[in-house]
């Protein structure tokens, strides 16, 4: 009996789990479609009606997400993050750059899947640690122009894989790179700089992990430079 009782309590807590992660992909895709455009963030008028928002992450912040769960756990936490990021600003509304807030990466706290965590915790210890994919920096947002392009749309479980090549394949054949060939250089975005043990994983130098997504190759003995980030807010 006290099994029975178990395995209904259990199937009524995983029902809720899956119902509640369901709810949360799809009003962050329908919040997402709603208020981003060609990568810029309609910030203003968010901050008018903070309404949705607030529902997403209450939603989010009962979600419970396992590692094991590859795809859910990857894509709750990208969405989890990006999201996090708009309620940064928003909290702090006008504001020029994400910069501006004294720890908005390292200090402010989120209530997310039960945890009170900062948006470097997701990008460093649920993201980064967990999984060796440099693909994560062209779909975490940090809420400046200089960042990989915020989708309109949510990271899906069923689409993760499609979504993070998709987006590392855009970033790498668009403005993260500038490549001239009569200097024989590529300067690369500085988050390359930044984070160069993800981008030369297994061995890997930067141009050839490049390369694997690159439509015109990049001779490998270009000299790769870094340009500036660009922190300003990524607002429409």
């Amino acid at each position: 009996m006290k099994v029975y009782r178990f395995l209904i309590a259990f199937l009524i807590t995983f029902s809720v789990s899956a119902q509640d992660l369901n709810s949360f992909f799809t009003g962050t895709n329908s919040f997402l479609n709603k208020h981003v455009s060609k990568g810029k963030v309609d910030y203003a008028s968010i901050h008018k009606d903070q309404s949705e928002l607030d529902e997403l992450l209450k939603i989010a912040n009962g979600i419970t997400v396992k590692v094991t769960d590859a795809n859910n756990y990857k894509a709750f936490w990208i969405n989890a993050y990006n999201i996090s990021v708009i309620k940064g600003i928003i909290d702090n509304y006008p504001t020029k750059s994400p910069l501006d807030t004294a720890g908005f990466f390292d200090k402010t706290t989120y209530d997310l899947a039960g945890k009170e965590i900062t948006l470097n915790d997701i990008e460093h210890k649920l993201l980064r640690a967990k999984f060796k994919d440099a693909r994560f920096h062209f779909v975490l947002v940090c809420g400046a122009v200089g960042c990989p392009p915020l989708i309109g749309e949510a990271y899906m479980p069923n689409t993760l894989e499609t979504q993070l090549e998709s987006q590392t394949i855009k970033a790498l054949n668009g403005d993260f790179l500038k490549v001239n060939t009569k200097k024989k250089r590529v300067e690369a975005s500085e988050i390359m700089k930044w984070y160069k043990e993800d981008f030369t994983m297994d061995g890997l130098t930067e141009i050839e992990f490049i390369n694997k997504y690159r439509t015109e190759k990049i001779p490998e003995n270009y000299k790769l430079t870094y340009f500036a980030y660009n922190w300003n807010l990524n607002k429409q």
